[in-house]
């Protein structure tokens, strides 16, 4: 029976012992509280509590958290309502602080952020909102990190997710974005047609370079050629001259030249025809030139 006894105790102080051993994972903080007073944070690794004594008040993530909040009505300088929602990316760096700083810490943050935003926006007019996101984003993160931090709580950034005007500003927007298309459409189609008359123009002009070279390269070799053949004539005439010189010509050989010479200037389109006077005996002289080309030859 004793032993039966003994045994039970046992087991239930065994119960007892396993029950307040704690392993806290990585990225994690237990908060343990003594008689509900805080008396340690517990960090990752193997811990053990005292029974009936001690107990875990929180387990608090220490992991980089994202907070997505619901839009909230804001009103810029110029008395524009809008709506704007957010999201938070914040850690926890002092468990104690979270847990005891503030009750319910994400709602708090939550209705920190709806209020700074506010601020914010009604210092800014519509259009000013609509460009300046990185401003806001900037803003709001350094003022939630500020006044987060008696929380225990550390903002990392904020993001403004999407910025909703009234309906009739949409509207308007979407009007003016149609415009800015269009005009920039325009304009772009005007570039290309002033690019393609540039283009032809530029063919043009080169085209009439060409062909102006080309007709001037074909004159020259035309000149060139003339130039070639007067001085091959010349050439000629002189090899003529000077084979006619060596022979010793006799006085009815150049009889016949000057005749020839004669009959080529006939053929000519000249009107008037002077004759030498030397040439008045000219049928006796053609009588004789005939005679000694037709004279047998010795």
């Amino acid at each position: 029976m004793w032993l039966i006894l003994i045994a039970l105790i046992l087991l239930v102080l065994l119960i007892v012992l396993i029950s307040n051993i704690l392993i806290v994972p990585q990225a994690n903080a237990y908060i343990i509280e003594r008689f509900g007073k805080y008396s340690k944070t517990l960090d990752a690794g193997f811990h053990f509590k005292t029974p009936f004594v001690e107990r875990v008040a929180k387990r608090v993530s220490l992991k980089e958290q994202v907070a997505d909040f619901p839009p909230q009505p804001v009103i810029t300088r110029d008395n524009v309502t809008m709506q704007i929602d957010t999201v938070v990316f914040f850690q926890v760096m002092d468990a104690k602080l979270y847990t005891y700083g503030v009750n319910q810490p994400v709602a708090a943050l939550e209705s920190l952020s709806a209020t700074t935003l506010r601020n914010i926006i009604g210092d800014l007019e519509l259009d000013h909102t609509l460009t300046s996101r990185d401003t806001i984003n900037s803003k709001i993160t350094a003022i939630l990190d500020e006044a987060t931090d008696k929380w225990g709580i550390k903002v990392n950034r904020v993001e403004v997710k999407n910025i909703i005007p009234p309906r009739e500003i949409q509207d308007a927007m979407e009007k003016q974005m149609k415009a800015e298309r269009e005009k920039r459409a325009m304009i772009l189609t005007a570039e290309g047609q002033k690019q393609a008359a540039i283009t032809a123009a530029e063919g043009e002009k080169q085209s009439a370079i060409l062909r102006g070279e080309a007709v001037k390269q074909q004159r020259i070799l035309e000149a060139e050629g003339d130039a070639q053949a007067i001085l091959a004539v010349q050439k000629a005439n002189a090899e003529s001259i000077k084979l006619l010189n060596e022979s010793d010509p006799s006085q009815k050989v150049l009889s016949l030249r000057s005749l020839e010479a004669l009959a080529k200037m006939a053929d000519g389109k000249a009107t008037k025809l002077i004759i030498p006077s030397d040439l008045q005996n000219l049928a006796g002289t053609v009588t004789s030139i005939q005679e000694m080309l037709t004279a047998p030859k010795q």
